[in-house]
């Protein structure tokens, strides 16, 4: 998964004053008076392919450069990586990862099981929008880092006719075997609940229209992957239209495949993702996490970040890519989420193992 989902200017001289930004920071030179010892590296996790490159553009190879510590990336899928933070947090055991690069769900998952460090005390915190701040908790277990939507990706020549306007046009016979969804569904439910003829409102009490619309989709024998997946198969011509990130549309494109991507009538998810870090680290560590995510935050790095991704962030005034102003899959301005599904996290986090679970019934059955 990954990883929707921008670009703003510089925080006010405040946010950046305090000694906590690392922006300035030159390699060797102490940020605090009292500034802990420097660990060899800190190890991130995160998704492969596009995500975990423009991580390293953004934030990580700059924060090697201003603070000397080597970033090594773990691109363990983030359900895989959970069971063992969660394992090692109550066995109080080190924790095999520093800083966890998660979808906002799964990183509630984590709070509510009090396995996550509260970084309320980031200074760069005081420059970010309200989307930073996970919904329905106390203080910050997770920062968010990002928004993002699953839109319909689509190669244009397959739709001589124009953009699908449905999620109901990918039923169309001549796209069997030519479409591609997440291998836990992630990103379709909540279209295909309206698509099915069921109400968001309905969810979680009643799936069923989403159920019978994936029943259907299933019928045309969609390729079923994760985030470098999609890139990899726009590329190879082997998709005409999925429902994925953005972010992975825009580098095949970049690659030079013609794609274009909307927003149907049913709607799309929008999402957040963000970091977090896992109890149990050496205080000199945890410290130097905290650094790295309290970066991560800064229009300096959000700004090459997410350029690499496509996706809106969490600090105003950043410039968006190249083409993305006022697409859809670009949202900044209150209007832009009208068409955009939104369901809690605590409902997600509720629910999605179960969601999860029935989708893959549907496409094994």
């Amino acid at each position: 998964m990954t990883n929707p989902y921008t670009r703003r200017g510089v925080l006010r001289a405040g946010a950046i004053g305090g000694g906590a930004a690392l922006l300035g920071a030159l390699p060797g030179t102490r940020l605090f008076a009292q500034e802990p010892q420097k660990p060899a590296e800190l190890i991130v996790r995160a998704w492969g392919g596009e995500w975990v490159d423009a991580l390293k553009r953004g934030v990580s190879d700059p924060f090697t450069e201003m603070t000397g510590i080597a970033i090594r990336h773990d691109l363990t899928e983030d359900n895989e990586i959970q069971p063992k933070v969660w394992a090692a947090v109550a066995q109080n055991r080190v924790p095999p990862i520093h800083v966890n690069w998660d979808t906002t769900t799964n990183a509630t998952k984590s709070a509510l099981r009090g396995v996550t460090e509260d970084l309320s005390d980031l200074k760069n915190l005081s420059g970010t929008t309200e989307l930073a701040k996970p919904v329905g908790l106390d203080g910050y277990p997770i920062v968010n880092t990002y928004g993002y939507v699953y839109v319909l990706a689509y190669r244009p020549e397959a739709f001589p006719d124009g953009a699908p306007k449905s999620w109901k046009d990918l039923l169309d016979p001549r796209l069997k075997g030519r479409i591609a969804l997440y291998n836990d569904g992630i990103g379709f439910h909540f279209p295909a609940q309206v698509a099915g003829g069921g109400k968001l409102e309905d969810i979680p009490a009643n799936m069923q229209p989403a159920w019978d619309f994936i029943t259907q989709i299933k019928g045309q024998q969609p390729l079923l992957g994760e985030d470098p997946d999609f890139t990899t198969w726009f590329q190879n011509g082997e998709i005409d239209a999925a429902c994925t990130i953005s972010t992975n549309a825009l580098a095949a494109r970049k690659n030079g495949v013609d794609l274009a991507w909307t927003v149907p009538e049913e709607g799309c998810k929008f999402d957040t993702d963000g970091l977090w870090i896992p109890k149990g680290l050496p205080e000199n560590e945890l410290y130097w996490a905290k650094q790295y995510i309290d970066f991560a935050i800064t229009p300096k790095a959000q700004q090459v970040w997410l350029d690499g991704l496509g996706l809106p962030g969490v600090v105003p005034g950043l410039t968006p890519p190249a083409g993305l102003e006022n697409d859809p899959a670009y949202p900044t301005k209150p209007e832009d989420f009208e068409h955009l599904i939104r369901i809690s996290s605590r409902i997600q986090v509720e629910n999605e193992s179960a969601w999860f679970a029935k989708f893959k019934e549907i496409m094994q059955g």
